[in-house]
């Protein structure tokens, strides 16, 4: 494989990793380990643990898919990758 092609895709990787870890923290963490103390702070009228567990995760899921497109347009732009 060519340098430049296991540079793109070494940066690609990290990204994906980074940003799945940024999902578990936030589905995991938030969701199961730390719902007893986030459960004292209310968000639209839920505890924001439940909130987290329920709905919080796949927000944050949603919102990585859009941060995902972003790095990876920039990525392409940066590697010269129109549609190879």
């Amino acid at each position: 494989m060519a340098p430049q092609k296991q540079t793109y895709w070494k940066k690609n990787l990290r990204y994906l990793t980074i940003l799945l870890l940024v999902w578990f923290a936030v589905s995991f963490g938030a969701g199961i380990l730390f719902v007893d103390n986030l459960n004292t702070l209310r968000f639209g009228g839920f505890k924001l643990g439940f909130w987290f567990a329920q709905q919080g995760s796949i927000y944050t899921f949603v919102i990585l898919i859009f941060v995902y497109i972003f790095l990876m347009n920039k990525l392409d732009n940066q590697f010269n990758k129109k549609g190879d």
